[in-house]
């Protein structure tokens, strides 16, 4: 078994996913591309290799550890960080994971953009989505300061959050959540008084992650006198090492997490810590929750990375395993579950990077594109169906691959066990599926988001048909209208619910759009070569075909072209 291990750290993750480099020489210009792949190549190396290395080391043996006190009795409220991680860190923010969306990269004096910064997370999330979670809310730390922030403010801080080393380095963190709120982030009680240019910010975060290693802190705060709710909230960039040195903030407690175990999440408390006001005070909740849609991608990416570590593990494994006579690979069932897998991640990924190009457009800063209502409300709804999607998938690829390993996939010394513990948080992080289904209500609810989407959908269905007459795709084409007008007719009924029983369907809602919008971009992306066109079959048969009898099953009769070459 140790062989089977080896070979699979020696994979280099970027590699090893022709898929990720079909999707990015389709987004990316020439010379972008040219750049990226050789940098990604590098990257993916460094995270089959050293990265997985050090990430087993802080899961087992290096976690985050709270230092409360110096020798001599001061209250410190450090947090120690091992070197292995914290050596990944540095070579992962030195690829511009972070800085690259907001600055020009040297080697073609060009912006990049979040298309290639989430390549770039997809493949360290292979491996460690402990670091994963740093990067990300460093990536909204960033987001926020530079669309919001004063010149000032900006000046200061903002070269120090996008550091390739150039600089040093201030990772970000957003702290949002409070004990007695939660997801209810109008009940927040963190107060901010006037000071000056600055306020004094006092209160306690509950789930604050990233804390002890971020520079600088993104707080909701409600400043003396603001309405109740979340009109009230303001957001506040708070220097993170200046305020700990000078006793005004302390971190409680770390967390003790089931999985991530490589990120200190905490419970800080501010005592009059020093804030700056990024923005207009009765903005800070939306600008918070631009910054959570940017981490919701970030959710679904890390879901999509663990669930092709996950997937290439059970590959592996399948492949050099023998029961009864013969390898694991050679025996129907298990052909089945590889190909269910790799077309499902396969059709995810695909979707995902064409939300994340159109991210670009939403969220981008300076670009000459000017994202149209319709585009923004797509967007929404997209991040929220989908992070619910992956995140599940992540958890279900694990398990699948705890499977296929059998007894040795409960077992520690293989990396099963880990995929399980840290998939299972991203069901749980910026917003549960119970959060976005109530999310896909309110996008119904305010911006009709249904029939935009059904709109959306016909379009790029039609665009198919007139594209390519193929029987296969023509066929697919027809049921995927007609799934279209059911989901319709399904939505009108229960707009006319009450409210109560509306939420009842929220959830069930979410599924049929992933259903239809990756069904969609399956046939799409059929069109453009064999290996996808067999993706799109396996994944669309196992969604609208699954309780039909098949002859040839297309998870066994595609098996070959898209698991074993």
């Amino acid at each position: 078994m140790l062989d089977i291990k080896e070979k699979i750290n020696k994979e280099n993750f970027y590699k090893g996913d022709p898929n990720l480099r079909r999707l990015l020489q389709n987004s990316l210009s020439d010379d972008f591309f040219q750049w990226a792949d050789e940098e990604l190549e590098k990257y993916g190396e460094l995270c089959a290799g050293p990265i997985d290395e050090r990430a087993i080391h802080t899961d087992r043996e290096g976690e985050p550890k709270l230092i409360r006190y110096d020798q001599m009795g001061n209250e410190v409220s450090s947090v120690w960080l091992n070197e292995g991680y914290k050596q990944s860190a540095k070579e992962t923010y030195n690829t511009g994971i972070v800085g690259y969306v907001h600055k020009e990269i040297p080697a073609f004096g060009q912006k990049g953009n979040y298309v290639y910064s989430y390549a770039q997370k997809y493949l360290l999330s292979h491996t460690e989505p402990g670091l994963a979670c740093p990067v990300t809310l460093t990536k909204a730390t960033a987001y926020l300061i530079d669309h919001y922030a004063s010149d000032e403010l900006r000046e200061k801080y903002l070269p120090h959050v996008l550091s390739t080393g150039d600089v040093e380095l201030y990772e970000g963190a957003t702290l949002l959540t409070e004990r007695q709120g939660g997801s209810d982030v109008g009940a927040n009680e963190v107060s901010a008084v006037k000071e000056g240019d600055s306020y004094r910010i006092s209160g306690e975060k509950y789930f604050a992650s990233n804390a002890g290693a971020c520079g600088v802190a993104m707080v909701l705060a409600r400043i003396d006198g603001a309405e109740k709710g979340t009109k009230g909230l303001s957001l506040f960039l708070v220097p993170w090492e200046e305020n700990r040195a000078a006793g005004n903030l302390r971190i409680r407690r770390l967390k003790d997490k089931l999985g991530v175990r490589a990120v200190p999440s905490a419970e800080v408390e501010f005592e009059h810590a020093v804030g700056y006001l990024v923005g207009e005070e009765t903005k800070g909740f939306y600008y918070m929750i631009e910054a959570l849609n940017l981490s919701r991608v970030s959710n679904a990416v890390a879901s999509l990375g663990i669930m092709r570590r996950a997937y290439l593990e059970a590959r592996n494994y399948a492949k050099e395993r023998a029961a009864f006579g013969k390898r694991l690979i050679d025996y129907p069932m298990i052909q089945a579950t590889l190909s269910k897998m790799v077309a499902k991640q396969e059709v995810e990924m695909n979707a995902m990077f064409r939300i994340i190009e159109l991210m670009d457009k939403v969220m981008g800063k300076d670009t000459k594109h000017t994202a149209t209502d319709r585009e923004k409300t797509l967007f929404r709804l997209y991040v929220a169906v989908m992070k619910k999607e992956t995140a599940e998938q992540a958890v279900h690829f694990a398990h699948e691959a705890i499977e296929m390993h059998g007894g040795n996939g409960y077992i520690e010394d293989f990396v099963t066990p880990r995929l399980l513990r840290d998939a299972q948080v991203l069901t749980v992080w910026e917003g549960t599926a119970n959060i976005l289904g109530l999310e896909v209500l309110r996008l119904m609810e305010k911006y009709e988001v249904e029939r935009v989407f059904v709109e959306e959908m016909r379009e790029r269905l039609w665009d198919i048909k007139a594209a390519r007459e193929m029987d296969l795709v023509r066929d697919w084409v027809h049921l995927l209208i007609e799934e279209i007008r059911q989901f319709e007719k399904r939505v009108a009924e229960i707009r006319k619910m009450a409210y109560e029983l509306k939420t009842y369907y929220a959830k069930d809602i979410a599924k049929w759009v992933v259903d239809l919008f990756e069904s969609v971009i399956a046939v799409e992306e059929s069109l453009k070569d064999s290996r996808q066109s067999s993706i799109a079959m396996v994944y669309l048969e196992n969604v609208w075909r699954k309780d039909e009898f098949q002859r040839e099953p297309a998870n066994l009769f595609r098996f070959e072209e898209i698991v074993l070459n």
